[in-house]
């Protein structure tokens, strides 16, 4: 958390935490190992230049972030004033957006394509995979990204339908399991 604030020399986080600089020192390469601390430069230091450390991207990926609960009540919202048929077209939108900065790859395989498919739900928080069951293909996922705000607003599977069609390029339909955690499924007509 204090590197959160801001980077930080082992004699500041020490003194902060009322530990030995040797303690910090050693709690500093466990985290370095775990790839969630670095060493980002040097500050002038009384005798010589201290180490500056701060986190990692992965690190700060790692703290709580408001977004479900936002997109949770910008999705009440949009009920609220707007049509379904509206939500849901707003929601395909969106995820047509979403798969315009996942680009297909030009002139790929449909297998180049579903990994391009899975690249952008990992970037959107999801653990994906692809599942040949004899002649159909879905992509499916036991991890929602979505899953505090599917439970309750379950057109938000729409926009993740629309990001996957756009990029595997054939037709996706959504299937995702909501009963209790909810996992994602989209069945592909790859004809």
């Amino acid at each position: 958390m204090l590197l959160r604030e801001s980077v930080k020399t082992v004699n500041e986080i020490a003194e902060k935490m009322d530990l030995t600089d040797n303690a910090v020192r050693a709690h500093l390469l466990a985290l370095d190992r775990d790839g969630l601390v670095q060493q980002i430069g040097t500050t002038k230091g009384f005798r010589k230049p201290h180490s500056v450390y701060g986190l990692t991207d992965d690190a700060r990926h790692l703290f709580p972030k408001s977004y479900d609960s936002i997109l949770n009540k910008l999705v009440s919202v949009l009920k609220s004033r707007l049509s379904p048929k509206v939500v849901l077209e707003i929601m395909r939108e969106v995820g047509r957006e979403v798969a315009d900065k996942d680009a297909r790859p030009a002139g790929g395989s449909l297998s180049e394509r579903l990994n391009a498919a899975l690249a952008a739900l990992e970037r959107l928080g999801g653990s994906a995979r692809i599942v040949e069951r004899g002649d159909q293909l879905s992509i499916e996922s036991d991890s929602c990204p979505f899953a505090d705000v599917v439970a309750e607003h379950p057109e938000v599977c729409k926009a993740t339908e629309s990001a996957v069609q756009e990029i595997v390029g054939e037709p996706v339909t959504e299937i995702c399991d909501r009963t209790g955690l909810p996992k994602c499924r989209f069945s592909i007509d790859a004809k």
